[in-house]
């Protein structure tokens, strides 16, 4: 990832984090087997997010970050 492209992924997901109360549901509609609690305590942040993807649909590491990515830039 270029440094120009992080840094606008971090800004993005500095807005998602403060905004989160608002897109937990859309984070709801695109990962429903998450759960209300899970959805909680990530809290906005990316990485706790891409490891609950992981796990409960059993995807790879990449896989995960790479959707939860692919949808931090749809929301």
């Amino acid at each position: 990832m270029t440094q120009t492209l992080r840094k606008e992924t971090m800004m993005n997901w500095d807005q998602i984090e403060g905004k989160w109360m608002q897109l937990k549901g859309k984070a709801k509609e695109t990962w429903g087997d998450l759960t209300d609690d899970e959805l909680d305590v990530v809290a906005g942040k990316r990485d706790q997010l891409a490891g609950k993807v992981q796990e409960r649909y059993g995807l790879a590491k990449d896989e995960a970050e790479r959707r939860v990515d692919e949808w931090s830039k749809n929301v």
